[in-house]
């Protein structure tokens, strides 16, 4: 790691140096050189000029004295030109061994009054020269001065800003290579702290006290490891409570993953099946039961709760499953044991059922002796009110007896239905014939509100009987309404029948207990009546027999509906 960081900074660091050396020979050596060439050419200007003005006054010497003394004090080169490019003295050649200097641009510009000057490379040696050309009377003068004195001073200059650059460099390594140690150092602690937590030590801290980036970046390692840890006991707390929790349920659970496998299972499930549930087996070496794998992974596919019976789990019992999903896939299974409350409710059905036929024939022996005995007593006789009393409860006990036996048959399972596709217009119809004269005797009026066409699946009879009953309670109940509906409507794959009065409807409270058998809303007129309070329930277990719902609906002041769906025929 050390030699990684080292190498980029040092790479940061000649990038830094090569950019300022690249910086200062572009821009401050030449804005030098520049400066250096125009004080040189100003100075060179005035000589020249000094050199015309002594050309043209001077009367004393001649011109080749002339060129050579001034180009001695100048330390240039003079030479002196006619007016057409003739060289007349010179003075550090002979003049007239010397071409034509007509056509040189600083001779060019001098010839027409002005003062020249031109950069360019000698010839005969090879040097780059300034030339500076200046008017005088019949010709010109010029003065030359070498250039390569500021090209020596320039590579000079370049040298040392390499040498320079080159001590950058150094000190760059050696800067480099302390600070790529102690970032090292620093990153490296970092490095150890996470391969600590990495490995479950979540109380492994940073010591670090620098404020700088790293120094923040582990301050906030360090917060964020003590959050970890501090949510991490959270969470092993919380999970404990959980799994004691789900140990203390009667219930088995198993939770599955979504591989089939098994991930975890409580108490109560390890003493359920006989060889013990093995974390990350599949779950079918566990439980074998068809019902139960197939809810199990229904959930998990579907990601629905579902139920379902199993009675393979464990001989001689019967299991209610409920499967849900888990958020991240998989699902859980719930099973309760349901041996011991089916075997109480099957005894509570079997000894219903058995006083229930026990007590048919003594009623109906009741019912025929008060009878007997009401046509043989005179009107006016007292006994005759007791009779009645005697026969009127002795019919209100046979009534009770015929639902306890209807409802035990139907609840076990006992009745068989014969399912039939049969048209929703024809039960509606049956039921309002059935009840139409009854309904005209108390003044309601009683008619098919809806009907929709389309064939159910049910036992006519049995339909018969839950809208008889539902029937009867409107006509009961409902009667102050005057008006009975009946009516059929398509609700998805099933078809709603209901019958609606325009009755002083339910209380709330009550509507979820109405189908509870002997649960009546107002006792005594029920009694009153002669209801035996079991005509819902009966109504209730018919309609869940044939795969169906029912329900109520009610508004106080506004009446009340029963409502109960059928599969249609097509659907099935």
């Amino acid at each position: 790691m050390r030699n990684r960081i080292f190498f980029k900074l040092l790479a940061a660091f000649a990038l830094v140096i090569l950019a300022a050396t690249l910086t200062l020979d572009f821009s401050i050596r030449r804005a030098w050189e520049d400066s250096l060439n125009v004080e040189i050419k100003r100075n060179l200007t005035q000589k020249t000029l000094l050199f015309a003005n002594r050309v043209n006054t001077d009367r004393e010497h001649n011109i080749q004295d002339i060129a050579a003394q001034e180009g001695q004090a100048a330390g240039a080169r003079a030479t002196v030109i006619d007016a057409k490019g003739k060289v007349l003295a010179d003075s550090e050649a002979v003049a007239s061994s010397m071409e034509n200097h007509a056509r040189r641009p600083e001779f060019v510009a001098a010839l027409k009054g002005e003062v020249g000057s031109n950069t360019r490379t000698s010839h005969t040696l090879g040097v780059p020269f300034l030339y500076v050309a200046a008017p005088i009377s019949g010709g010109a003068v010029r003065l030359a001065y070498p250039l390569s004195d500021v090209e020596a001073a320039t590579a000079t200059s370049r040298r040392r800003l390499l040498l320079g650059s080159a001590l950058a460099f150094l000190v760059a390594i050696v800067i480099a290579a302390i600070a790529a140690r102690s970032t090292a150092k620093r990153l490296q602690r970092i490095e150890r702290f996470a391969s600590r937590l990495a490995a479950g030590e979540l109380g492994a801290r940073i010591e670090e006290t620098s404020g700088d980036e790293i120094g923040q970046l582990a301050a906030a390692l360090d917060k964020t490891a003590h959050h970890v840890e501090e949510n991490f006991a959270a969470l092993q707390t919380s999970q404990r409570q959980l799994e004691t929790l789900l140990n203390s349920m009667q219930d088995a659970v198993i939770a599955v993953g979504p591989d089939d496998r098994v991930q975890w299972a409580n108490q109560t499930m390890d003493k359920l099946v006989p060889q013990r549930t093995r974390l990350q087996a599949p779950l079918v070496e566990t439980v074998r039961d068809p019902d139960f794998l197939q809810a199990v992974r229904g959930a998990s596919e579907t990601r629905k709760v579902l139920t379902a019976r199993a009675a393979s789990i464990l001989p001689g019992h019967t299991f209610d499953v409920t499967a849900a999903p888990l958020p991240g896939g998989g699902s859980v299974a719930v099973l309760r044991d349901l041996t011991e409350t089916e075997r109480v409710e099957k005894t509570r059905r079997d000894f219903i059922a058995n006083v229930s036929h026990e007590l048919r024939t003594p009623l109906t022996s009741i019912q025929g002796y008060t009878e007997t005995l009401l046509d043989t007593t005179p009107e006016n006789d007292h006994a005759r009110d007791f009779l009645e009393i005697i026969r009127k409860n002795a019919t209100r006990m046979s009534r009770l007896t015929e639902d306890l036996l209807t409802l035990a048959r139907v609840e076990s399972g006992e009745h068989r239905f014969d399912v039939q596709p049969v048209g929703s217009e024809e039960l509606l119809q049956e039921a309002m014939q059935s009840f139409r004269e009854v309904a005209r005797a108390l003044g309601i009026e009683l008619a098919v509100e809806n009907s929709t066409p389309g064939a159910v699946l049910a036992d006519r009879e049995a339909i018969h009987q839950v809208f008889s009953n539902l029937i009867d309670n409107a006509l009961k109940y409902g009667g102050s309404g005057k008006r009975i509906l009946l009516g059929a409507r398509a609700s998805g794959n099933a078809m709603e029948f209901y019958v609606r009065d325009l009755g002083p409807g339910i209380p709330s409270e009550h509507l979820p207990r109405l189908f509870e058998r002997f649960y009546r809303v107002d006792k005594a007129r029920s009694r009153e009546s002669g209801g035996t309070g079991l005509g819902l329930a009966i109504a209730k277990h018919i309609v869940l027999a044939h795969g169906g719902t029912i329900r109520a609906e009610s508004e106080l002041n506004h009446g009340s509906t029963f409502l109960f769906t059928l599969p249609t025929a097509n659907a099935a």
